[in-house]
């Protein structure tokens, strides 16, 4: 083994998949990519990491809510460049060509080109560590899209794409929550 810079180290847990994540502020829809998010539990409740730096802050601490919307490879380019302007001074659904459609739940926009959208409710926020606990509400996905590989980011700007799929689910259907 050699050792690892510590300032690299959160690189060897980068969470995935890179998503999209939309809020609405005065009428004004808004998208910021994000890779530090997590599920907390099946039911399905996740949390995501984002402070005073972005944009999108004010809204979800102002509406507490927001869609994340789940984008394929084919997006990639895309989503990178969303998160590399801000909202503040950009229509990101309209630079980067994406449709946003009215959600069931929320005021914020799902994304039409993504392979899925969460709705979601923020139902805390733990200032010190700027994280965001969100409850979904409801939950969408695109049966026909023929892309379905996510991105992963590695954390020094460059991905990792899905790739192959290996089933255990029989060893581990005792610890599934019921039609999973």
């Amino acid at each position: 083994m050699q050792e690892l810079p510590l300032n690299k180290a959160f690189m060897l847990l980068e969470p995935g998949p890179v998503v999209l994540v939309t809020t609405n502020i005065g009428g004004k829809n808004n998208i910021m990519t994000i890779s530090w998010h997590m599920v907390m539990d099946f039911t399905p409740k996740f949390a995501l990491l984002t402070g005073s730096w972005n944009y999108s802050y004010e809204a979800l601490i102002k509406n507490k809510e927001c869609v994340i919307a789940v984008p394929t490879v084919d997006m990639c380019k895309k989503v990178v460049e969303i998160g590399t302007c801000s909202g503040l001074d950009t229509d990101k659904f309209k630079k980067y060509d994406l449709t946003p459609l009215k959600a069931k739940s929320v005021k914020s926009a799902l994304i039409r080109e993504c392979l899925a959208n969460i709705e979601c409710h923020v139902t805390d926020y733990i200032e010190k560590h700027n994280i965001f606990i969100l409850d979904a509400v409801c939950a969408w996905i695109d049966p026909e899209r023929k892309e379905r590989r996510t991105i992963h980011a590695n954390g020094d700007g460059s991905f990792v794409i899905d790739g192959r799929t290996i089933n255990f689910r029989t060893l581990m259907l005792s610890k599934l929550p019921p039609g999973v």
